[in-house]
């Protein structure tokens, strides 16, 4: 959920009358937005935070209802978002069109407002659990941080993002060094907790909400930085090359006195149409090969 314990609804509708309605009655138990045509419900339903919650008139002049619910569900970022079409058509046809585009309600006027909220209520709290469970397969269970599936999906959503803006996406691949030799020397539970440290600390070091560390798997971490250019993108994987330098390690060694340090690829590109997504994984996983190579604790770009 938005906005601390608000739930944000999103109403849209061509008539003020029926928004009016609509948000006086459901305003004290959530966060409203507004849209009064369909190509401005799609720009709000992408801007952060998202709307918990849809409202869709299913009759408005050049965008319907009906077309707005089709792009919503075809677009990636809005797809999990619930639309509750309501209209003043009672046409069987009609709701099943909505419902097949993916709707989960259909609600007709003139509105019944305590069935209204009692409806909102309950799917709300629905995504809500949905929300949940798919929060938990996205996380690394060892080190609570987004996990390689999150990662994946994460990345072609910023590509997609970065390629319509026109603007550079980083990506820092990151591997620990001698990692095995550390686990066979302090054992695997220290092992453990080195890479929960790592990760904490990895993530404590991106500044913006929008960059994502994930554990790509085994003692491998990837960072996603969208926006960011080859300047910017070193400058993160150098701070968070000495974050992990600095760090004590000790505890997760049995009190031995013990160094960790991390390997960086790093590698930036401005999305194309005639590119995807794993051209920028490759490039980065190359330039971690190199730092490796070269010596490790060391970044490559």
């Amino acid at each position: 959920m938005n906005l601390g314990n608000l739930s944000s609804i999103l109403i849209v509708d061509d008539v003020p009358t029926n928004i009016h309605v609509l948000a006086e009655a459901l305003r004290a138990d959530h966060h409203i937005r507004i849209a009064t045509n369909g190509p401005d419900a799609l720009d709000v339903a992408k801007q952060l935070p998202q709307p918990d919650l849809i409202l869709l008139d299913a009759m408005m002049p050049d965008m319907d209802g009906f077309e707005v619910c089709r792009r919503l569900k075809d677009a990636p970022e809005t797809q999990h978002i619930p639309v509750v079409f309501v209209t003043a058509k009672e046409d069987a046809v009609a709701e099943e069109q909505g419902l097949s585009l993916g709707a989960v309600d259909y609600i007709t006027k003139p509105f019944n407002l305590p069935i209204v909220r009692a409806r909102v209520r309950n799917y709300l709290a629905l995504k809500h659990k949905t929300d949940m469970l798919e929060s938990m397969a996205h996380i690394d269970s060892l080190t609570n941080i987004p996990n390689r599936r999150r990662f994946n999906e994460t990345l072609d959503v910023e590509w997609r993002r970065c390629l319509r803006a026109k603007v550079p996406l980083s990506l820092l691949m990151i591997d620990v060094d001698h990692f095995k030799a550390y686990n066979d020397h302090f054992g695997h539970g220290a092992g453990d907790i080195c890479l929960t440290t790592i990760a904490s600390t990895l993530a404590a070091e991106l500044a913006r909400p929008g960059d994502m560390v994930a554990r790509y798997g085994g003692e491998e971490f990837a960072v996603v930085l969208p926006e960011t250019d080859l300047e910017g993108a070193l400058q993160t994987a150098e701070r968070l090359r000495t974050a992990i330098i600095v760090k004590d390690f000790s505890k997760a060694a049995d009190g031995q006195s013990r160094s960790v340090t991390i390997s960086i690829g790093c590698a930036t590109i401005l999305p194309q149409d005639d590119l995807e997504s794993i051209a920028l994984i490759d490039a980065a996983d190359k330039k971690l090969y190199q730092a490796k190579a070269a010596g490790r604790n060391r970044v490559c770009a």
